[in-house]
């Protein structure tokens, strides 16, 4: 099941939703944009295409076929944000997931490596529905925030597109593109 959502709301209030969207980026990375400055709500695609988090991988990869994009945000029935999901969670499914090494010392046995983080692959690897795949760690903007903050996000935390919360519903979503379309290069 796939919803295309369409909005014009510009209010600049944001919010998360619990665990599952944060936003780490904070102040450091300027909120507060001076007069004359794009904001996000300048920029930001308003018209969505997102997916539930029960939807099939399958009914995943055809949508991102049939709107060539590469990746879309998880909302529940209320519209909120509850992941991201990219081709890059798809891609997992093809890698090679290898348990944690360990050593066993005096009868027990102690990981190398982080079992969690072997224990979320191996889910991806092996979910079929997007809620099982999607990313949850998230990094949002509110419409009114300066276009710098966005890009900042992006290229900090290696992303290529962030979504758009107003009260927590999303909103729109900006991604790299839009932001060099901005520049004009």
């Amino acid at each position: 099941m796939t919803t295309i959502t369409t909005t014009t709301t510009t209010t600049t209030t944001t919010t998360t939703d619990g665990d599952q969207v944060t936003d780490d980026a904070g102040a450091a990375r300027g909120t507060t944009p001076t007069a004359g400055d794009p904001t996000v709500a300048d920029i930001m695609e308003r018209d969505v295409v997102s997916i539930a988090p029960d939807a099939t991988v399958h009914e995943l990869v055809q949508l991102l076929r049939e709107k060539d994009l590469g990746g879309v945000p998880v909302v529940d029935g209320d519209g909120r944000l509850v992941g991201m999901v990219t081709e890059g969670d798809l891609v997992i499914e093809d890698a090679d997931v290898r348990a944690p090494h360990f050593v066993e010392v005096l009868g027990s046995l102690v990981y190398l490596g982080s079992q969690k983080k072997f224990q979320e692959r191996l889910k991806k690897m092996t979910g079929s529905t997007v809620g099982d795949i999607m990313t949850t760690r998230l990094f949002t903007v509110a419409p009114g925030d300066p276009v710098g903050r966005a890009a900042t996000i992006m290229s900090d935390e290696r992303i290529d597109r962030v979504p758009v919360l107003d009260d927590g519903r999303l909103v729109g979503i900006v991604a790299r593109h839009d932001i060099i379309k901005m520049l004009g290069i």
